[in-house]
């Protein structure tokens, strides 16, 4: 036990405040919340959704909500889950590693229309947690996705 009771602690809340930002990212994109999507990231940060958008900035990462693709899904119906994610902490920066499904509506019911992995990057900045880059990568059997969910280097548990 070299660790300070106090940095332990600082851990589990940082651990905490990054998992509640990113459980805020499907209940704020499938109500449409583009501004609250937006507020999530960093003022320069981005999103790549590996073999559809980029977006630089949190006026692009709105757009992604806002734009005619997802709304149209939100418009069928559409669920973003996300779960459980893989933090390293390293000081004022993070690396979170998880998987998200997007379900999907249809005239039998729902479906899961896209199966994910997930890497965010974050920063505290100005004592909050925020995203400074998340890449989006389908889970189809391409290197690029299994890569996402590795951890960052040197830190293999």
């Amino acid at each position: 036990m070299t660790e300070t009771l106090e940095h332990r602690l600082q851990a589990l809340e940082d651990r905490e405040a990054i998992r509640e930002l990113i459980a805020s990212y499907g209940p704020l994109a499938d109500s449409g919340d583009a501004a609250g999507v937006a507020a999530l990231w960093a003022e320069d940060g981005s999103y790549g959704v590996v073999g559809f958008a980029a977006a630089q900035g949190r006026e692009q990462v709105a757009g992604l909500i806002s734009g005619e693709f997802h709304q149209a899904l939100m418009q069928a119906g559409c669920a973003h889950l996300l779960g459980p994610v893989a933090i390293t902490l390293d000081g004022d920066h993070a690396t979170a590693r998880g998987h998200s499904v997007v379900l999907r509506h249809t005239d039998t019911g729902f479906e899961a229309y896209r199966v994910s992995a997930n890497r965010w990057e974050l920063a505290r900045i100005e004592g909050a947690w925020c995203v400074t880059h998340r890449e989006n990568a389908l889970l189809d059997g391409q290197e690029a996705a299994r890569a996402l969910l590795s951890p960052p280097a040197g830190h293999r548990r």
